[in-house]
């Protein structure tokens, strides 16, 4: 049974007629909002018809179109670069158990929207125990189906709030994840609320309309909670004024005590006796150091180091890395130590040589003021000094940071180059974070002007570490990123646009910031705040945020493709890297999600303009390559998830019953060439002819196996391999038409 049929069931894939929608939508249960209305005011220009460019666009145009085509080709590069090259150096015994390696965030369960299982959440409950006021919180909830989490990041809150929820509906309960950028009013929809089931929104970023629109949909919301026997729980900051409708239903949020925690854990892990039976000055130390701390899941932490024995536990809660830190620069060292190290903090990993450029720019930038570095001073200005004999730099990183970053040569033999590594990733983020505690305007203002010129001129390789070092830089200081950096970058030039992007995909590498980065990407999206933005949130949406929030950045790219011309053309590119990195990265589940949605929004299109810019949507990712040059998209997406084949027969069938079936057909015949030395294939080739087969009638199958007769008569496709695929493909569609009609494709 097809997913879909045409319109037209009569007129053939090339009788030359317009767009045939498709009868009915695919039965996949993808939501498919409508995108939102172009705004020409802000995006521009207005699309002309795809394949008919208006003669009079401007030449400004197309070299702006140029230059955002060379944005993403960077941007490919760098995320083909974080897929397919991931090097791991262990020393030592290695505790991965908190860890990910490749690309992408970990994922911890309820951070990405979706189905939490029950298994997950009994991970995270494995040691939890109940603060003081647990009981009362959860009488709250199961009065008013609703409640608000109120506590510092950290706190637990999303632990209270799976443990509220289980108890509320069982243990065997999945829980359901909704997007920290989730509205109310969507949710309080007829049929979103399901019967007897449990939400929770992580980190709720808030609602912008009115007070009074809010309060009609949270009492709309909570009727609909209370009718269906189902639970809504949202978790926050106290600090968070946005969310004005919800201050009745906050509830303060407090981690039971340390020690509490601590010996809760211990008991259920090594029994009852075990820390009885320790030597009182070693449980006096340890009970010390864990008062100290306050998050629940470094406790937890704390006494599982415990199997490794009493003095691996407490190396542990000393954390030699934090004190060396710490140590360093309770020294107040001098400028030419300290410099360096805060030009490591954004600059990590860069060839020496290159390093100590953006050194010397730094430090004219902190001697100079509001001058601009490298400006001559003038003669009033000049101040006659002694030049001091040339210090032997590259020497004094022997001595100059010991333990905190060290010189390494990275590359071949013939090529290597020394370069300066941090001892450690985390030391990186420890530095940063003494940076912002311990200094000042008179430090962070030439560092935020530095900062600036490196994402303004800097090249690819020093602006993706000027992000990934404002991305830690957020943990620490996140309005100052908000106020000072990311405002001015998103909306500048192409190198600032990318820099941005690239910021906001190392905050979804933070649990803690991924919900600050996907609101800040959405509020860059929306019509009003300007092309520039919009594209710099759709090529944020190609890494990190749009393999994190995978629905949210469908919607919000998918309402990009009716904009102006240059926001839709970010917003395809975009859509074809989230499919390319899912494809390289074995992400057959999002891959399949993403596929799922184009069909659906596909199917729901009716509009006569929107249908025809979502058909060229389609159909260029159909055309697109995927991470590896040369191979294309769909032709990686058939070799390694084969499910896929379905919805791509899906898409392509209804590409093909319109205008544009001969970039189709090439499309098709391309991917089948790529796919010819493949042996695996054949299964998934034979997919995706069936799911074509149901959505074509004898017409349409008659003119497409006469315009795929005509394309593999061209010499690049006139070879066995592909001929013989060409066969696998319309062997499952002969039931059209009779056997002397079969497609022969004897001498091309």
């Amino acid at each position: 049974m097809a997913d879909h049929e045409p319109d037209d069931a009569t007129a053939p894939a090339g009788s030359g007629t317009g767009e045939e929608p498709p009868r009915q939508a695919p039965d996949d249960g993808v939501p498919g909002p409508a995108g939102p209305a172009s705004d020409p005011a802000e995006d521009e220009t207005t699309h002309p018809a795809p394949g008919h460019p208006d003669p009079a666009a401007p030449d400004l145009e197309a070299r702006d179109l140029e230059a955002d085509q060379q944005d993403y080709h960077e941007l490919t590069g760098a995320l083909n670069h974080r897929v397919q090259q991931v090097y791991n150096t262990f020393y030592g015994r290695v505790d991965a158990a908190e860890s990910v390696f490749g690309f992408g965030a970990a994922t911890s369960p309820g951070l990405a929207p979706g189905l939490v299982e029950p298994a997950e959440i009994g991970r995270v409950l494995a040691h939890y125990l109940h603060p003081d006021t647990y009981d009362e919180t959860a009488g709250r909830l199961q009065s008013d189906h609703l409640l608000v989490l109120a506590g510092e990041e950290g706190s637990g809150r999303r632990a209270g709030a799976f443990a509220m929820l289980r108890d509320l509906l069982g243990e065997d309960a999945a829980l359901r994840s909704l997007s920290p950028a989730n509205s109310l009013t969507h949710l309080a929809e007829k049929g979103s609320v399901k019967p007897a089931s449990g939400y929770v929104i992580l980190d709720y970023a808030g609602e912008t309309e009115s007070d009074a629109v809010q309060d009609y949909n949270l009492k709309k919301l909570q009727d609909e909670l209370r009718r269906r026997g189902s639970y809504l729980v949202l978790t926050a900051s106290p600090a968070d004024r946005r969310r004005l409708a919800l201050k009745g239903h906050c509830v303060p949020w407090t981690p039971p005590g340390p020690l509490p925690l601590f010996e809760h854990c211990a008991d259920q892990m090594y029994g009852a006796a075990f820390l009885g039976q320790l030597p009182a000055a070693t449980l006096d130390e340890l009970r010390a150091l864990v008062a100290e701390l306050w998050r629940p899941r470094d406790i937890v932490r704390a006494a599982r180091q415990l199997a490794n024995g009493t003095q691996a536990a407490l190396e542990g809660l000393r954390d030699s890395a934090k004190q060396t830190v710490r140590d360093w620069f309770q020294k107040s060292p001098a400028p030419e130590d300290l410099l360096p190290i805060a030009a490591l903090a954004f600059a990590e990993g860069l060839p020496e040589r290159t390093f100590e450029e953006l050194v010397v720019l730094l430090d004219d930038y902190v001697r100079n003021g509001d001058r601009p570095a490298g400006e001559p001073v003038s003669d009033e200005d000049a101040v006659p000094v002694t030049r001091p004999p040339l210090r032997q730099s590259r020497a004094a990183w022997s001595t100059r940071a010991s333990g905190i970053a060290t010189p390494v040569h990275r590359g071949d033999r013939c090529r290597s180059e020394r370069t300066i590594v941090f001892a450690s990733p985390r030391v990186r983020g420890l530095v940063i974070g003494e940076l912002h505690a311990l200094y000042g305007y008179e430090l962070w203002y030439p560092l935020r002007r530095w900062l600036n010129q490196l994402a303004l001129e800097g090249g690819p390789r020093v602006r993706e570490e000027v992000a990934r070092g404002v991305a830690l830089l957020a943990r620490h200081a996140l309005p100052e990123v908000e106020e000072n950096l990311l405002p001015s970058w998103s909306d500048g030039l192409s190198s600032q646009r990318l820099t941005a992007a690239f910021v906001l995909q190392f905050m979804c590498g933070d649990e803690r910031l991924a919900p600050q980065a996907l609101a800040t990407a959405l509020g860059w999206s929306k019509l009003g705040n300007g092309q520039l933005r919009a594209i710099t949130a759709a090529m944020a949406f190609a890494g990190e945020a749009g393999a994190l929030y995978r629905l949210e950045a469908l919607n919000c790219l998918w309402g990009m493709i009716v904009r102006g011309q240059r926001v839709a053309a970010a917003a395809r590119r975009s859509l074809v890297l989230l499919l390319a990195t899912a494809a390289a990265e074995a992400e057959a589940e999002r891959a399949e999600i993403s596929l799922r949605f184009l069909r659906t929004q596909l199917a729901h299109t009716r509009d006569l303009r929107d249908r025809t810019l979502a058909l060229e949507s389609v159909l260029q990712i159909l055309e697109a390559e995927g991470l590896n040059p040369g191979v294309p998209l769909t032709a990686e997406l058939l070799q390694r998830h084969p499910p896929t084949a379905r919805h791509l027969g899906c898409l392509w069938t209804t590409v093909l019953l319109s205008v544009r079936r001969a970039r189709a057909v090439t499309a098709l015949v391309r991917t089948l060439a790529a796919l010819q030395d493949v042996p695996s294939a054949t299964g998934s080739v034979r997919e995706l002819g069936e799911a074509m087969r149901g959505a074509l009638d004898r017409r349409q199958w008659q003119g497409l196996r006469a315009n795929v007769s005509v394309a593999v008569r061209h010499p690049d496709y006139a070879i066995p391999g592909t001929q013989h695929l060409v066969q696998v493909l319309l062997g499952n569609l002969r039931r059209h038409g009779s056997t002397s009609n079969s497609l022969s494709l004897q001498g091309g």
